[in-house]
This record gives structure tokens, C-alpha cells and sequence, in this order.
């Protein structure tokens, strides 16, 4: 006979395994109903926490995994180099896994820095909570940098998202271009879900066309940015803007630009998402929607070590401000498409 697991407590607490793992733990990130729920469950099953694997989790490796979605994009790579060296600071080495923006990859690398008992993890996810057992499962603290879970009751560490993307559509309105190009992130992804979602609301908002051919979806490589300024640069009446929902994407439609000897700032405005260095060497500089990435993964490992030590972390959101450069004239200045 099979073995009650906390996952067997979880569901029939109606909670997720992440809530059970804490109220078994004693963990006071949880809430009183939750507790009861969980206690409950866990008597009627009569299930009993494996004291020796709770004592080998507390044995410290002074390792932390960081798993990102794609380690191509320069975005994540920022990230990591910023996680690393604060991660050093406290004296604990990382565990670096690549997923690929691939949900399949990611769950094997969650199954291995787990596996090597890993005594934290920084995870910009994709799926849904309940794709992520591995991750939520409470076997190891956990914090969410960039992307968030619904559901996941994890501290974590975002930008503005939704800010970032309406300053820059009101940017290119106010400046004339009402007929923008939008080349969306994954849906899968709470990034590119927010990003979206922002967007319509502010070409609502700004009396922007509503056209729903002006939106292209992307999955955050620069071969769909590319396939997407193609998309749109060949619709009957072509938008007059592009905006690109990350870095990489918008460098695979900086280069059907060029391919097509379009000359962003003169026959095309454009705003890339992210602020990487690639982007003020592009002439003209392209306009960004920036946050502090280093902040990002600073915070990201501060949370952590706090979960680490016992402690509940509360989330934090980072401001997003649009940079202004040459990428982005008015209609007067330049000859749209």
C-alpha cells in the first residue's frame, strides 16, 4: 500500500503543497484556516513527517539553484551575473539551470538542484501552480524573480510591467503614432500575459487603433520578433510603431528592419522592452522600457537567504521607466511606413 504523501495532505486540505509543507513545518507564513485545514488532514490520514528527510534538507550544501527561461537572453543573463555575486556574499555558490523557455526542461532541472540538495532556489517560472509541483512543494525555500504563478505562495521580486508598457504606449500616442505594432511575449508566462493586457488598456486608453492584427504573439526568442515584424510590416496598412514585449524579441525585428532598409527613428518608431547595453549601440539608440535588473537579482537572493533563516519575506515590485532616444519621433520628424 502506498504511503500517505504531503501532496495526499494538500489535497485533501484543499490547499497546495507548498501551504501544507509550511504548516507541517511550523512555519508561520500561513493562515489560520490554512493550519487547521492542514492538521486536520494530516490526523485523518494519519500521515507523520519523515523526520530523517527533514533533517538532511537541514543540512546546509551553501548552494542555491537559479533556473532561468533562456540564458541567450541578454535580460537573464544580467540577471544571473547578479544573483551569482550576491549569492557570494553570503557565501553560497550557484547552481545554474538553462530551461528554454521550455516547461519540460525546466521540471528536469528542478528534479536535479533538487536532487543535489540545493538550499534555495531562484526560479523565473513558466506553467501554471499546478504544473509546478516540483517547484512548490515546499522542499526547499523558494523565490520567484521576474515571473510570477498564480496560486504560488512565494515571495517574489517583479517589475511594473503593466506601467512600463502604458507610459511607452502614451510615449509614441502623444508623439502621433496611434497605429502601433504590438509583438506579444507567451501567454503561458505571466510577463508576456501582464505586458499584453497593459498594452490593449493603453491604446484604449489613448484613442490608439484597436486593430487586432496589430498584435503578433511571440514566445521571447528573436525568431518570433522577427516573424512578427514581418507579420506586421506586411499588413495592408503596415503600423506606423513597433513595440517588442522583450530584448530578444526586438532584436529579431531590429533585423527585418535592417533586412528591409527601414530606418528606425526615420521610417519607423520603435520601443524595445528591456535597457541592454546592445540597444544605445543601434543608431539611432532605441527607446526602452527599463528596470534594474541588477536590483532585481540583488533582491531576489536577499529573499531567499531571509526564507532561508526562517524568516517570511514579503514581495517586491520594481518601478519601470521609459528611456527616450532617438527610436521614437514624432510623425513630423520622421516618414512612417
Amino acid at each position: 500500500m502506498r504511503s500517505t504523501t504531503i501532496k495526499d495532505v494538500a489535497e485533501r486540505a484543499g490547499v497546495s503543497a507548498a501551504t501544507a509543507s509550511r504548516v507541517l513545518s511550523g512555519h508561520s507564513a500561513t493562515s489560520e484556516d490554512a493550519r487547521l485545514a492542514v492538521r486536520t488532514a494530516a490526523e485523518e490520514l494519519g500521515f507523520r513527517p519523515n523526520a530523517q528527510a527533514r533533517s538532511l534538507r537541514k543540512t546546509s550544501t551553501q548552494t542555491i539553484g537559479l533556473l532561468l527561461p533562456d540564458i541567450r537572453n541578454p535580460f537573464f543573463a544580467d540577471l544571473a551575473h547578479a544573483v551569482e555575486q550576491r549569492a557570494r556574499e553570503f557565501g553560497y555558490l550557484t547552481l545554474f539551470g538553462n530551461a528554454n523557455e521550455s516547461q519540460e526542461q525546466q521540471d528536469s532541472y528542478v528534479d536535479v538542484m533538487l536532487s543535489q540538495r540545493v538550499d534555495g532556489l531562484i526560479a523565473a517560472p513558466q506553467g501554471e501552480a499546478r504544473d509546478l509541483s516540483g517547484l512548490l512543494a515546499g522542499e526547499v525555500p523558494t523565490v520567484f524573480v521576474d515571473r510570477v504563478v498564480d496560486g504560488a505562495e512565494v515571495p517574489t521580486v517583479t517589475a511594473d510591467n503593466a506601467g512600463g508598457i502604458a507610459d511607452a504606449v502614451r510615449h509614441l500616442a502623444a508623439l502621433g503614432h496611434t497605429r502601433i505594432g504590438y509583438i506579444a511575449g507567451p501567454q503561458a508566462t505571466s510577463t508576456g500575459r501582464e505586458r499584453l493586457e497593459a498594452f490593449r488598456a493603453a491604446v484604449v486608453e489613448t484613442g490608439s487603433d484597436q486593430d487586432a492584427d496589430l498584435v503578433y504573439f511571440g514566445d521571447f526568442q528573436s525568431a518570433s520578433g522577427a516573424a512578427g515584424a514581418r507579420f506586421l510590416l506586411d499588413l495592408a496598412v503596415p503600423p506606423a510603431a513597433l513595440l517588442a514585449a522583450d530584448s530578444l524579441m526586438s532584436i529579431g525585428a531590429v533585423g527585418v528592419c535592417n533586412e528591409r532598409m527601414l530606418s528606425i527613428g526615420s521610417d519607423l518608431a520603435f520601443v524595445a522592452y528591456d535597457d541592454i547595453e546592445a540597444f544605445t549601440l543601434v543608431n539611432p539608440a532605441l527607446t526602452v522600457i527599463a528596470h534594474d535588473v541588477h536590483a532585481m537579482g540583488r533582491l531576489a537572493v536577499d529573499l531567499l537567504i531571509a526564507e532561508i533563516a526562517g524568516e517570511s519575506p514579503q514581495s517586491v515590485v520594481l518601478p519601470s521607466r521609459l528611456i527616450i532616444r532617438g527610436s521614437t519621433p514624432s510623425l513630423s520628424e520622421g516618414n512612417p511606413v
